[in-house]
């Protein structure tokens, strides 16, 4: 069987033609789907032949609940959840004035190897398919039982490690027919594969991509970002600035502040240095401990003058709000916790 959330409206109505339903089917089944309702019985205006049909081929691959945990400023959930084949991911909403905006999985697991990220200890298991990755948002939306305004590709995975899966997914999230979220409101976050990122700039989409830099010289990025023997610095900064030409699109840069390794004045003019005159922003992200590294925090002064360097460049620069730090917010860090207690470590 097959999951059902994998076929965008299009191809389930061909799916319907080929095997004896009507076309308009289809966009019954979708329309139940969006607003909450995940059972074929549910579907009250689907006949019994195509519910009989759907649920022979099909199941709606809405994950399960394993865990779901609320800080305490009320500000932050985040989900641990199981798929069909017993595969756990996670996501995390964030409630902001402007919207709830949900940080989501691509991949199950990781195999980038940053040293910093607890969600590529064991490395990647497999690939989410695009209705795996719609199905965190639905699911999501229906526990907190409000609507998803922002996506954030940034938890388990690589995005662009799965490209086909994470484009159709974008294209099905965006559309009028589906949920209807605007591609400004959608960020991808990669840590930097430039021949991707090359494919992404021609997809005419107005997502924001960031960047996860996290150093300002090759040796340092090499020491924490295996990629980055891949694909230098240099080389990013080059397939930005194009992306940037093509899509008239900012582009983010992240940058985890590990003290003592990447947090320095110089690192900072360097940084500064490198992205001057860039159409860019650069989020500073004091790193999250992860039992595993020895990695710890920054001070909050060296944080703040580490962005004062950055603004003396002329480069916006912000400081990201820690939220959910009680609730293992930082990616990777539930899922790992949950699998070592399953395994009795």
């Amino acid at each position: 069987m097959e999951n059902i959330l994998n076929y965008d409206e299009a191809e389930l109505k061909q799916w319907m033609d080929e095997n004896g339903e009507k076309p308009f089917r289809a966009k019954q089944f979708y329309d139940w789907i969006y607003k909450g309702v995940f059972d074929f019985d549910d579907m009250k205006n689907l006949s019994q032949k195509t519910m009989e049909k759907l649920k022979k081929n099909f199941y709606i691959g809405i994950p399960s609940v394993v865990r779901k945990l609320n800080s305490k400023k009320g500000d932050t959930v985040k989900f641990l959840f199981s798929y069909n084949d017993g595969n756990i991911i996670e996501c995390v909403v964030m409630k902001y004035d402007y919207g709830n905006s949900i940080c989501i999985s691509t991949q199950v697991g990781c195999r980038m190897g940053c040293s910093f990220c607890a969600s590529t200890i064991g490395g990647r298991v497999r690939d989410l398919t695009s209705g795996e990755i719609l199905a965190q948002i639905l699911k999501a939306q229906d526990e907190i039982g409000e609507r998803i305004s922002n996506i954030v590709l940034m938890g388990s995975g690589e995005p662009l490690d799965n490209y086909h899966n994470v484009i159709k997914f974008i294209r099905v999230v965006n559309s009028e027919k589906g949920l209807n979220i605007g591609q400004r409101h959608i960020t991808l976050s990669t840590c930097g594969i430039v021949p991707k990122i090359y494919d992404l700039m021609r997809e005419d989409l107005q997502i924001t991509l960031a960047i996860s830099l996290h150093a300002s010289d090759d040796e340092t990025r090499k020491k924490i970002m295996p990629v980055a023997n891949k694909y230098s610095i240099s080389e990013i900064l080059e397939v930005c600035r194009k992306y940037s030409d093509v899509t008239g699109r900012r582009i983010t840069f992240e940058y985890s502040l590990v003290k003592g390794v990447n947090d320095d004045k110089e690192s900072a003019k360097k940084l500064g240095e490198l992205l001057s005159g860039m159409l860019c922003h650069v989020n500073l992200i004091p790193v999250n401990t992860v039992n595993e590294t020895s990695y710890e925090k920054p001070e909050s002064f060296k944080v703040k003058k580490f962005c004062d360097t950055l603004l003396k460049y002329k480069i916006e620069s912000t400081i990201r709000k820690e939220m959910g730090a009680d609730i293992n917010a930082a990616c990777g860090q539930l899922r790992r916790n949950y699998i070592e207690e399953s395994e009795g470590k």
